[in-house]
C-alpha cells in the first residue's frame, strides 16, 4: 500500500512533467523575432532593383521571398505560401494587392513574361511592403 507521503511526491513529480511538456510546447510554437534591421536592409535592396527595367522582375521575387520569409518566422501554418497568406489574412489590412504581388511573381517564375507593366511593379511592391509593415517586419 502506498503511503501518504509517496502520494503527494507521486502526484507532485506528475504536475512537474506536465508543465514541462506544456512550457515546451508553448516554446516550439512561439513566432521567432524577426529582425527589422535585416528585414529593412533587405527591403531596400529589392526597392534598389525598381531602378532599371531589366530588374524589376528580381524586386518582385525578392519581395516575395521577404514576406513568405516573415510570414515564416511569424509561425503562419500553411505548406505553401499560399496556405501562409490565407493564415495571415486577419493581420493584413490590403490583402489584394499582396495577392497581386504574389500572383505576379509565380507568372514570372511560371509563365514566359515579356515585359513588365510599371504600375503593376509598383502595386505589387507596394502590397509586399505594407504587409510586412502590418505584419511588423518593417
Amino acid at each position: 500500500m502506498i503511503d501518504s507521503t509517496s502520494t503527494i511526491v507521486l502526484i507532485v513529480a506528475g504536475l512537474a512533467i506536465a508543465v514541462l511538456a506544456a512550457g515546451t510546447r508553448f516554446l516550439r510554437r512561439r513566432p521567432k523575432k524577426i529582425n527589422l534591421a535585416e528585414f529593412k536592409e533587405r527591403w531596400q535592396s529589392a526597392q534598389n532593383l525598381c531602378s532599371k527595367e531589366e530588374t524589376w522582375p528580381l524586386a518582385i521575387i525578392d519581395g516575395d521571398k521577404l514576406l513568405d520569409e516573415a510570414l515564416k518566422k511569424l509561425k503562419y501554418k500553411g505548406k505553401t505560401m499560399g496556405e501562409r497568406m490565407v493564415a495571415a489574412q486577419h493581420d493584413i489590412k490590403d490583402n489584394d494587392s499582396m495577392w497581386f504581388g504574389h500572383k505576379l511573381r509565380n507568372k514570372l517564375v511560371h509563365e514566359d513574361i515579356k515585359k513588365l507593366k510599371k504600375k503593376d511593379v509598383m502595386t505589387a511592391l507596394i502590397g509586399f511592403r505594407e504587409a510586412l509593415k502590418d505584419l511588423r517586419a518593417l
